[in-house]
């Protein structure tokens, strides 16, 4: 090939094929630039063309996907990159029989990301774009005030229900409330599609974690309503993203996904030479760009760089970069590949 573009490095790396270099790409929250489809698109847009990033994993706001069943959220009051939660529409695991399947396009914060989408794309009509989805696992926990990751809570909520409640006293319920929301996602990605997205950055968030969910109940919890939501992406290039210490990116193995990101240098989480079939994803410690630490990102980038050498390969960071990071930090990191 004698010119590549963006989406040629975009579909051949994702293929598990070299490209003529690897891709790199970050992301990262604006918290006061999340709340209408025109700011986040704007702010996207601006962010990927100022570091000419290869690929954009679009970042909306984390609660976006609970709040189309009705959850309301405090968006002058953040902690970290969570607004806090003032309802939740199961403050009992009785009324997880209630969880109806939503159409995306009637579905206001659906129908407001999609316009997102839509506005990005047009903001970047070259550029690879995947919009962040959470698994209908994570989305529940959300929509209940439960964590998705092992040793946090959501702020806002005090006393959530408990995942005995949640997933033993009422496990029927539970499946109702997962397969209703992992149908609405699905119609969703579907109509991502006709937005101009390339695919998904389908984040399992913390779930993967032993302490929160041991294999069997991961299997019955997850996996199923995993591949109904990968199912509908398959017109994509898709991402997985197991976020977090123990993420057991091997799990993911034999899911329908094209690339896997995940934290290699978290505890008990392999680095690059974990022995995974899809295209590695990462490489830096997001960490890193909390303290603005240049000389270790770049470090980091190069040695991912050169082991990765010769095998298709997207430098990224680990996780979302910290909102606390400065713009050389991300110039110096996107310089790493040329």
């Amino acid at each position: 090939m004698s010119a590549w573009s963006k989406q040629d490095r975009f579909q051949a790396i994702l293929s598990g094929e070299l490209a003529d270099r690897p891709i790199v790409s970050g992301w990262r929250h604006f918290i006061d630039k999340e709340q209408t489809a025109g700011d986040l698109a704007d702010t996207t847009v601006s962010f990927t063309n100022k570091y000419g990033w290869d690929w954009v994993k679009i970042n909306p706001r984390a609660t976006y996907l609970a709040e189309a069943w009705g959850n309301q959220y405090d968006f002058a009051d953040y902690q970290t990159v969570f607004p806090r939660q003032k309802t939740t529409v199961i403050p009992k695991a009785e009324n997880l029989w209630d969880l109806e399947v939503k159409k995306a396009a009637e579905t206001p914060s659906l129908a407001e990301h999609l316009d997102a989408v839509r506005r990005i794309r047009q903001g970047l009509p070259d550029t690879p774009l995947i919009q962040t989805v959470f698994s209908p696992l994570t989305v529940l926990l959300f929509i209940v005030g439960r964590s998705a990751y092992v040793t946090k809570t959501v702020f806002g909520i005090e006393q959530p229900v408990t995942l005995e409640s949640l997933f033993q006293e009422h496990r029927a319920a539970a499946h109702h409330a997962l397969h209703a929301i992992a149908l609405t996602l699905a119609d969703y990605v579907q109509e991502l599609k006709q937005a101009g997205s390339d695919g998904l950055f389908y984040a399992v968030t913390g779930t993967a974690h032993p302490g929160l969910f041991n294999e069997a109940m991961f299997d019955e919890l997850s996996r199923p309503y995993d591949s109904i939501v990968l199912e509908a992406a398959s017109y994509g290039k898709n991402i997985l993203h197991t976020c977090g210490a123990h993420a057991q990116p091997e799990k993911f193995n034999d899911y329908r996904i094209d690339g896997i990101s995940w934290d290699t240098v978290a505890e008990g989480n392999p680095g690059l030479k974990a022995d995974l079939k899809a295209t590695k994803v990462g490489g830096v410690d997001h960490g890193l760009f909390a303290v603005n630490d240049i000389a270790q990102i770049r470090q980091q980038a190069a040695d991912a760089l050169k082991q990765m050498q010769g095998k298709p390969f997207i430098l990224s960071p680990n996780c979302a970069i910290p909102l606390s990071v400065t713009d050389e930090a991300l110039e110096q990191f996107k310089n790493t590949v040329l």
